[in-house]
């Protein structure tokens, strides 16, 4: 997913406005109803985007919209609009190119006017809407949409992987370490795809990674534990204090990730530090997950010297805001996060938590058909995101427990998924069954599509259901597309397409569940496997396996088995020799 709430800081000084007589802003939640009042009363609608946790979102609450000038021009031609990203993914990922506070203005008939991203002065902001009025056409940030002619198939065209794949190779800050340039953040899917190549045998991609998890554990809390967003200043030294529950997710999966395939203890005990913090901080008393928590502990206000003390002078002065919402696509990527480090680990309180929070969605957030809602009073949706990252979350617990009812509930979200969201265009998902307002109509998103064309290919080599290969199909032509493939960041383009063209490294253990020896041995291929493997265990006593694709002996011992498309390995019982042929096969 991409660091949407990455923006160019703006630095400004500007007194506190004193006491006046001018009202405050009275906001209103998005619905069709603000723009008929907006028609009746011959008012423009503005929309302030923001994120419960952003600080510069609350600097603008305090300076620009508390502003005399500012206040009054609100107060006379506008309705103002205010929304919590989090909470509404379509609204979010429609806008999720101008970052967070993001400042739209729309004419009565839902018409963009002005899109402004970031934090802006209340100069500026008066000045914007003063400008609004006197003349209301759209200005230069308000383009056309441009058409855009989809593949007609899933390969991505060996030219255009070419330019994605360059791409990629430019994206890496050799001086400043990490991906991208200028603010500074761990991105999983570059991370991911160069772990993919150094498995291979590419060493300079082995550097970069390591080279960027040395850096980037600067972002670490050495008091709370946890991850901080990101750090400014083109450098790793100048965090953003928030820490988003989706950080944390990726954090605890890249670290793990990487723990598995180089063994250095600084991965996993990153990845732990994580959780350590998600556990203290950001865990519900039900075992759900809260969303996020703030940068700031007075809204407004730096909080870099709050953050330099130690636990008992923090707590002295309070702790930053928790959002304590409960998402469900936010429990999905820890769950997936908390296997992840299960599998690497082997510490059974982990994977309690996962399933604690899986069962937990089921109760709360199911949905006929298969599908999840985002929250529990929903305005809009379903969302694409919830079902999505549940489903991958319970991908990932079949595939750490072997229990076929998470492969049944995984199956349920893609179908779910496949029914509901298929764009108009026959390329691509969109992120909203519905659409948010009645000009504009819901779109797919890139890192959404990115991950479900991986979720159903990986899924189909589980279940055999030629659906979830579909859905990967179809998912696939809109990444394979010339504007969407070469847009930042390349590496989610890169997975998907190399997931897609080729199978998982095929494990199966068989063997009676409670087998010590048949425990062992799946252990050893959770903790030494790829990420992208297609691991099962099969106890004889049981159904065949939901994709019986092959036939496995009947042995008095139980055995581990690499397979490919035509044929299985001999049998291995030893953890070592099997581990052995694990990492031989992988590279």
């Amino acid at each position: 997913m991409k660091l949407r709430w990455l923006l160019p800081l703006v630095f400004v000084s500007i007194p506190a406005c004193p006491q006046t007589s001018v009202p405050p802003i009275i906001w209103h939640p998005w619905s069709d109803a603000v723009f008929a009042q907006a028609a009746r009363e011959h008012k423009f609608v503005l929309l302030d985007l923001e994120a419960v946790w952003c600080h510069w979102c609350h600097v603008m609450d305090q300076q620009t919209y508390s502003n005399p000038n500012v206040r009054r021009l609100m107060n006379k031609s506008y309705i103002a609009i205010k929304v919590d990203q989090d909470s509404r993914p379509d609204i979010s990922n429609r806008y999720e190119d101008y970052g967070w506070p993001a400042t739209v203005v729309f004419n009565a008939n839902r018409g963009e006017i002005v899109k402004r991203q970031g934090f802006l002065p209340p100069m500026q902001m008066a000045s914007i809407l003063q400008a609004v009025i006197d003349d209301p056409s759209p200005g230069p940030s308000v383009e056309p949409e441009k058409a855009v002619i989809y593949a007609t198939t899933p390969f991505l065209a060996p030219s255009l992987l070419a330019e994605v794949t360059n791409e990629y190779e430019k994206q890496y800050d050799t001086a400043g370490k990490g991906w991208a340039f200028g603010h500074k953040y761990l991105d999983a899917d570059s991370v991911e795809y160069a772990v993919l190549l150094a498995s291979h045998g590419d060493k300079l991609q082995e550097q970069h990674v390591r080279d960027t998890l040395q850096a980037a554990q600067k972002l670490l809390d050495p008091v709370w534990g946890g991850e901080y967003q990101y750090s400014t200043g083109g450098n790793w030294d100048e965090p953003h204090f928030e820490k988003l529950l989706y950080i944390q997710a990726q954090g605890i999966r890249t670290y793990a990730q990487a723990y598995g395939q180089f063994h250095s203890p600084d991965y996993l005990a990153a990845a732990k530090n994580i959780h350590r913090y998600v556990r203290g901080f950001l865990t519900s008393p039900e075992g759900a997950f809260y969303v996020s928590q703030d940068a700031d502990l007075i809204d407004g206000k730096h909080s870099t010297d709050y953050f330099r003390l130690n636990d008992a002078r923090r707590r002295a002065l309070g702790i930053p805001r928790v959002d304590k919402h409960l998402y469900a696509r936010e429990n999905g990527w820890m769950i997936r996060a908390l296997c992840k480090l299960y599998a690497v680990s082997s510490d059974a309180s982990t994977l309690q938590e996962a399933e604690r929070s899986a069962l937990w969605v089921v109760d709360h957030r199911s949905l006929p058909g298969g599908g999840f809602s985002h929250s529990d009073h929903d305005t809009a949706g379903p969302y694409l995101g919830d079902s999505l990252a549940v489903g991958q979350a319970f991908l990932a617990l079949y595939e750490i427990t072997g229990d076929r009812e998470w492969l049944k509930r995984a199956e349920g979200a893609r179908r779910f998924i496949a029914a509901n969201f298929a764009a108009p265009s026959g390329a691509g998902f969109t992120t909203s069954k519905n659409a948010t307002d009645a000009a504009y109509e819901p779109h797919p998103e890139r890192d959404e599509n990115a991950q479900l064309a991986r979720f159903g290919n990986l899924l189909s080599y589980y279940t055999g259901d030629k659906g979830d290969r579909e859905t990967a199909t179809r998912a696939m032509r809109y990444l394979a597309t010339h504007e969407v493939a070469i847009a930042w960041l390349s590496a989610p383009i890169l997975l998907a397409e190399t997931e897609y063209t080729r199978p998982p490294l095929h494990i199966t253990i068989v063997g009676v569940r409670k087998d010590p020896s048949a425990k062992a041995l799946f252990q050893i291929a959770l903790s030494n496997g790829p990420a992208y493997e297609r691991l099962e265990w099969w106890d004889p006593t049981e159904e065949p396996l939901l994709n019986d694709d092959i036939q496995y002996p009947t042995l008095p011992h139980a055995a581990a088995f690499l397979c490919t498309a035509t044929a299985c390995s001999s049998p291995m019982v030893d953890p070592q020799i099997l581990e052995l042929h694990i990492r031989k096969a992988g590279s």
